[in-house]
C-alpha cells in the first residue's frame, strides 16, 4: 500500500505548511500529494507551486469539480501540468453536488450523473491521446457544441499541445453503487470518501471485481496523539460541515453515504443542526464510532494495529490528511 498526502483545500488563505509538508512526504518516500477544491482555491495551482519545491512524488487532485470546467479545459490543467512536472500528474475528478453546482458554478446539475461523467471522461481521453480532432456526440459534454444558439462554425479540434503521457492516470471520487461501478470501468482509479476498511459493501459488488492495477486511493484523517477522543475532534468537524453543510437537506450525498453505512438517524440530526445554525451542536452530534472507523487517530501502537484492516482489502494507496511532520514520519515507518 503506498502512501499519498491530502492536503485538501485552503480555508480563509493558503498555508504555509504545505510545500514544507509536501517536501517532507517526498523525502519520506511518499507516493503522491493531493489538493482539492470546493469554492476557494483551485486544485490546480497550488499543485503547480508544489511541483516547483519537490523533484519524485506525483502531484494529484482529489478531487478537481467537472462542474467548475468544460473538460477539454481540464485535460488542458493536467497535460500542461504533467509536462511542468516531468510526468508526475494524477487526475482526481468529481462531480460534485447540486448545491454547489447550481449555487457556486450556475450550471444545472446533470439528471443523469452517470451519462454526465462518462461524457466527461471520455473527452478528457480524447484530448490526452491526440490521436484524432475531439467529437463527441453528447448529451452535456457535445463537441463541436451544436446546441439551438450556436453559429454552426464550430469544428473538432486537436491539443496544439502534444501530451506528455496519453495515458495519464485519471481516477473518479464516486459514492453511490452504480458510479462506483462505472468508475471500474471508465476510469484508471477511484477517490472512496468515508472508507471504513470493515464495510467495504456499502460501495456495491463492484469493490469485490476491480480490474487489475486498477487504484484504489481513500482519504483519512491520521493524526498520532496521546488521546483518541481530542484526536478525533477535527474528524468530526471536517464530517458535522460535510454531512450538515456540503449539499441541500434534500439531496445530499455525504449524508446518504452515512445513512448507508448505518448512521441514518445520526446523518438526520447532523443536517438538522447544522442547517439551523448549530454548527458546534452538529460536530459533537457525530458518533465517535463512525470518526474512529474512517480515520487512523491514537497513540502510535494503536495506528499500527488498525493500519492491518486497511492493508488487507482493496486499498493500493492511502491518502493521508497528516498535519504535522510526526505523524508523516510515523506513519511512514508503520508502513515501511
Amino acid at each position: 500500500m503506498r502512501l499519498g498526502l491530502a492536503l485538501g483545500y485552503w480555508g480563509r488563505g493558503p498555508s504555509a505548511d504545505h510545500v514544507p509538508l509536501a517536501r517532507e512526504a517526498e523525502r519520506l518516500g511518499y507516493d503522491s500529494v493531493w489538493t482539492a477544491e470546493s469554492w476557494g482555491s483551485d486544485a490546480f495551482t497550488p499543485l503547480a507551486w508544489i511541483a516547483a519545491h519537490t523533484t519524485r512524488i506525483r502531484l494529484g487532485t482529489a478531487v478537481a469539480q467537472m462542474a467548475a470546467r468544460s473538460p477539454t479545459t481540464t485535460a488542458m490543467h493536467a497535460l500542461t501540468l504533467d509536462h511542468l512536472s516531468g510526468g508526475r500528474m494524477l487526475l482526481g475528478l468529481g462531480l460534485s453536488g447540486p448545491q454547489v453546482v447550481e449555487g457556486w458554478y450556475g450550471r444545472p446539475f446533470p439528471r443523469s450523473p452517470l451519462t454526465a461523467t462518462r461524457e466527461y471522461v471520455d473527452v478528457v481521453r480524447q484530448v490526452l491521446r491526440r490521436a484524432a480532432p475531439v467529437a463527441v456526440d453528447g448529451r452535456f459534454h457535445p463537441l463541436p457544441y451544436r446546441g439551438p444558439d450556436a453559429t454552426g462554425l464550430g469544428k473538432p479540434l486537436k491539443p496544439i499541445t502534444h501530451p506528455l503521457r496519453p495515458d495519464l492516470p485519471v481516477l473518479l471520487g464516486a459514492e453511490g453503487p452504480k458510479n462506483v461501478a462505472q468508475t471500474t470501468r471508465i476510469a484508471d482509479g477511484w477517490l472512496p470518501l468515508y472508507w471504513a476498511p470493515s464495510r467495504p459493501e456499502v460501495y456495491g459488488p463492484a469493490v469485490h471485481d476491480l480490474p487489475a492495477g486498477f487504484i484504489v486511493a481513500p482519504m483519512a484523517q491520521v493524526r498520532v496523539c496521546a488521546d483518541v477522543a481530542a484526536g478525533l475532534l477535527p474528524v468530526k468537524a471536517m464530517l458535522g460541515f460535510y454531512i450538515g453543510g456540503m449539499g441541500h437537506a434534500a439531496r445530499n450525498f455525504h449524508a446518504d453515504l452515512m445513512a448507508r453505512m448505518g448512521y441514518a438517524d445520526e446523518a438526520r440530526r447532523i443536517q438538522e443542526l447544522f442547517l439551523s445554525g448549530r454548527r458546534e451542536e452538529a460536530v459533537r452530534a457525530v458518533p465517535d464510532a463512525f470518526a474512529d472507523e474512517i480515520s487512523l487517530v491514537g497513540p502510535r501502537e494503536r495506528i499500527a494495529e488498525r493500519l492491518e484492516s486497511w492493508r488487507k482489502g482493496p486499498v493500493t494507496d492511502l491518502l493521508a490528511l497528516a498535519p504535522d511532520p510526526h505523524t508523516l514520519r510515523v506513519l511512514a515507518e508503520l508502513n515501511s
